[in-house]
């Protein structure tokens, strides 16, 4: 079993490239099974989904994957809206593609470095994609300059005690990526120019039949990075397994994602 997320600290600019570089080929690696082990992240973008606006004639899939909320929404919107769905890793456009075809407009770009113009969209849509950005405040204020006057950013992202079942297993709650917290999140979108902010937490709780099945959920999606060195042994392993059968419910082992949901409006 290889590393789990890899925490990161204030990076420098050459440490958040080799961090995109790292995330992008970890996600490209996944795409294919992407669909299949994504539930999770299905389920939760459904909070999203209720809170779309009735109408919108421009509209960005932020960390698109490989291009399931994408489609959905230029169903939604109808023939005569602009769909864009973007994503860091190149591999998850390719499988977009294969799955979609053109019915979207596939980009591959940074969150923090959008090839879009100022104040050209309506909406921006975000399922669990930011919490990968190195830079919270950057990414913010690219969402509300391609933004129109009134327009809306929902986005769902990840808070502090996401995967704490997982750390524990494995005796690594440092190896979790630092979740930002609701309060970094509403003050970001304050700085970036927002003039609606809300941000809604929430637990949302998932269960697998075992540790095989929870970490799949995790690696199978990208949500890990490798490290030199990160081969685990089998007495780690078992250790850890050990460790997650002691947190077993009735409907499995459990993993906990705090879900952040936030609308933001220009």
């Amino acid at each position: 079993m290889s590393a789990l997320l890899e925490r990161r600290r204030a990076p420098e600019e050459d440490e958040c490239a080799d961090w995109r570089r790292r995330v992008a080929h970890a996600f490209s690696r996944a795409a294919g099974d992407y669909v299949r082990l994504a539930t999770a992240q299905q389920r939760m973008g459904d909070t999203l989904w209720t809170r779309l606006p009735p109408r919108a004639d421009a509209v960005l899939d932020l960390g698109c994957g490989p291009g399931h909320w994408s489609v959905r929404l230029a169903e939604r919107y109808g023939r005569d809206a602009r769909v864009l769905g973007l994503d860091l890793a190149p591999g998850m456009l390719s499988e977009a593609h294969r799955l979609h075809g053109d019915a979207v407009r596939w980009l591959c770009a940074d969150a923090a470095a959008l090839p879009l113009p100022d104040a050209g969209l309506d909406l921006v849509f975000s399922n669990l994609a930011i919490q990968w950005c190195p830079d919270l405040a950057d990414t913010l204020t690219e969402l509300a300059r391609v933004l129109r006057p009134g327009g809306r950013a929902l986005i769902n992202t990840l808070g502090p005690g996401t995967l704490a079942e997982v750390g524990h297993a494995w005796s690594r709650p440092d190896a979790l990526l630092p979740f930002q917290s609701r309060e970094r999140h509403l003050a970001a979108a304050r700085l970036a120019g927002f003039r609606e902010v809300t941000v809604d937490a929430r637990a949302r709780r998932f269960h697998y039949p075992d540790l095989a099945a929870v970490m799949a959920s995790i690696k199978g999606v990208g949500a890990q990075t490798a490290r030199p060195g990160a081969r685990l042994s089998r007495a780690e392993v078992a250790r850890a397994r050990r460790r997650y059968e002691a947190l077993r419910e009735p409907r499995g082992l459990p993993v906990t994602y705090q879900l952040l949901t936030l609308e933001l409006i220009r």
